[in-house]
């Protein structure tokens, strides 16, 4: 069995770019693959998905050439066990404040005796050799708190995990900011920073949800490394925003009725 898609992009790009799927979708992740997006990301945290709805899904796109990741609210092991029995190459774990809940996610990823995983494959192309199911599975513990931030060398300096993902929306209010302060106070970016620097010293992988271009670019000067760009309905309304524009001779205008600024639509921090 080949490595993950996901470990494959990392080794051979300098930034990884990723989508986001909220919702039950049959067409998002394959047009995502098809615009030459690296992986996508199911959210089982705050989309409309569970995990059998993830595990259909992962299943559809086995031969779509695409990485797949899941963010899943706790580290609790069943959740994160069927995900990777479906073949997600990666789960990201939300709100992780310690190392000890770093560590049971890592757990919750490789068999006995190293972890609490049960056996349990759906997937036959995987394959049944333990060993190798848990070498193509990444791990990410989501820092997107102040005491996670606070307790980042920690996080980063545990065992099997492949690296740590920054939500910017959760981080600035558990900082004592507005959401609208995510990308633009000093403090809130100083503490991106300082997640980046402390994953990169530990030679961990460091990934954001930016939910925008522009803003993933910024991440990438930054030295992130798996940048989220957008989600399926954020990619879906501006798609359809300019479609509406150019059919109405608004091109380059303000933001057709309803639609948000770039970077505030919805889903655009995390």
């Amino acid at each position: 069995m080949s490595p993950s898609r996901l470990q494959d992009a990392l080794a051979a790009n300098a930034q990884v770019w990723g989508g986001w799927v909220v919702g039950p979708t049959i067409l998002g992740p394959e047009e995502f693959a098809a615009a030459g997006y690296h992986y996508v990301g199911f959210d089982v945290q705050h989309g409309y998905l569970d995990d059998a709805d993830v595990a259909l899904l992962l299943r559809r796109l086995e031969h779509v050439p695409i990485a797949t990741a899941v963010r899943l609210p706790s580290a609790d092991p069943a959740p994160i066990g069927r995900v990777l029995d479906a073949g997600a190459d990666a789960v990201i774990i939300a709100m992780v404040e310690s190392a000890e809940q770093a560590a049971a996610a890592v757990a919750a990823t490789r068999y006995a005796p190293a972890g609490v995983r049960s056996f349990g494959p759906l997937r036959a192309s995987l394959g049944h050799d333990t060993a190798e199911l848990e070498a193509r599975v990444s791990v990410f513990a989501m820092i997107e708190t102040a005491r996670g931030l606070a307790a980042a060398e920690e996080i980063c300096a545990v065992p099997g995990l492949t690296g740590i993902y920054v939500g910017p929306a959760d981080l600035a209010i558990s900082m004592g900011y507005q959401l609208s302060d995510a990308w633009t106070h000093p403090e809130v970016r100083a503490a991106m920073v300082a997640v980046q620097t402390a994953a990169r010293a530990a030679g961990l992988v460091s990934g954001i949800h930016a939910g925008a271009g522009k803003l993933g670019k910024s991440m990438a000067d930054l030295g992130f490394q798996m940048i989220t760009l957008a989600s399926e309905s954020q990619a879906l309304r501006r798609g359809a925003a300019e479609h509406l524009d150019e059919a109405t001779g608004r091109a380059g205008g303000p933001p057709a009725s309803g639609q948000a600024a770039t970077g505030t639509e919805r889903g655009g921090y995390n």
